[in-house]
């Protein structure tokens, strides 16, 4: 009953100073908010980091080609032509590799009825759609047998679709890529744009065969794509391929590789890493604000101390005890912080929203954020109202009658 009295007492006294009670929850209202917008922002990039690693690839190992010394000249990555079907047979027979991909790549024009796009092609092998988290949305993939036949098949990407079709149904349609006539057989599930913003549904996949042959006339590769057997054997399998390959080009020990071993994984994982301290970091900073709502509500409440001196005077004199007078102004201080909290947890919902939708960004709101945030505000109200609170408890109730 006493608690419920002073809380009833507390909201009266907060509601005779309406504009100075919202300017006092302004702080806190503010703090509660940029934390929560702050985190959710930060959420949301280190949850797109988290897709974009999933989308890499279960434990992907890349070999690419690599540079050539011409002259003492170092040229680019992907320059060499080392690389060859042969090498990448010979890396599924590693004990550590649970499979591999061959890959060549490169631009291309692609033309169906009255349109045309200008796109990157992917010649690949049928393991590459399980190595890199590749998913049907219609039709099928194409086969081994597609492979060994050369067959002038074709799986596309989502932009393809949208660009070259529109609403019609691409699959079973004809479309030449360069002058080479293909059959749809498949389009893809989305994945979207990278963290680079790149779109990773611009592209046409065909048979490695087909277009290593039929499309740009050669008989090395760009890339091989691989699985490790499991995360923990990534860096080991690296290991293996690299000395496999060495092996296979015949490399003396002075000379450097002609090829390159990344597994992308992390360089993801770094991003995600930067993505949390960077979110952490705003929020620290955003925090401060809380801080600064607090020392506003110690000092409302130091002012509401002297101007109620009488009132208090004339409560301990008719039977208040210190704990009494200490509950009310403790609980005033605890409302103006919670008030505050409650407004600040809608504003920062309401602002993570606004900015996700106008920046295109998505925005994760935690309930560990809310939770700590409604924590911080109890805290807040607690700390920075004892001592008003206790000073209140203090008054001498002859002096406070006196005092005008």
């Amino acid at each position: 009953m006493k608690f419920r009295s002073a809380f009833r007492m507390a909201l009266r006294a907060l509601g005779r100073n309406k504009l100075r009670t919202v300017l006092t929850m302004l702080g806190i209202t503010i703090g509660i908010g940029a934390v929560i917008c702050t985190v959710a922002i930060g959420e949301g990039g280190s949850n797109l980091v988290r897709e974009q690693l999933v989308a890499l690839g279960t434990n992907m190992v890349w070999v690419e080609a690599g540079g050539r010394n011409i002259n003492g000249v170092r040229t680019g990555n992907g320059a060499t032509k080392s690389l060859t079907v042969e090498d990448s047979v010979a890396i599924r027979g590693l004990q550590l590799i649970a499979g591999v991909a061959p890959n060549v790549d490169g631009p291309v024009q692609l033309v169906y009825a009255n349109q045309n796009w200008y796109t990157t092609y992917r010649g690949v092998s049928p393991e590459y759609f399980p190595i890199r988290r590749w998913f049907l949305a219609k039709g099928s993939l194409f086969t081994e047998q597609d492979v060994d036949n050369l067959a002038n098949v074709c799986v596309i990407g989502n932009t393809i679709v949208q660009v070259l079709f529109g609403d019609d149904e691409p699959v079973g349609k004809v479309i030449r890529v360069q002058s080479l006539p293909c059959r749809v057989i498949g389009v893809l599930q989305p994945k979207g744009l990278a963290l680079n913003g790149r779109d990773q549904d611009d592209f046409v996949m065909m048979p490695i065969a087909t277009a290593m042959k039929k499309l740009k006339g050669i008989n090395w590769l760009d890339d091989i794509f691989c699985s490790a057997t499991s995360p923990e054997d990534i860096v080991p399998a690296e290991d293996q391929i690299r000395r496999l390959l060495r092996q296979r080009h015949r490399l003396r020990p002075d000379e450097p590789d002609d090829f390159n071993v990344r597994h992308p994984e992390d360089a993801l994982q770094a991003q995600e890493q930067a993505s949390k301290t960077f979110t952490l970091m705003l929020a620290s900073i955003a925090s401060v604000s809380l801080l600064v709502g607090g020392i506003g509500i110690m000092n409302i409440m130091l002012v509401s101390v002297t101007e109620r001196t009488r009132e208090i005077g004339v409560r301990m004199a008719v039977g208040a005890t210190e704990e009494d007078v200490q509950m009310q102004f403790l609980i005033e201080a605890l409302s103006l912080s919670l008030l505050g909290g409650a407004t600040g947890v809608l504003f920062g919902m309401g602002a993570s929203a606004g900015v996700s939708k106008l920046l295109r960004w998505p925005a994760i709101i935690s309930p560990v954020a809310i939770l700590v945030a409604a924590l911080f505000s109890v805290l807040i109200g607690i700390f920075f109202g004892y001592y008003p609170a206790q000073k209140a408890s203090q008054l001498d109730p002859i002096e406070a009658l006196r005092y005008e």
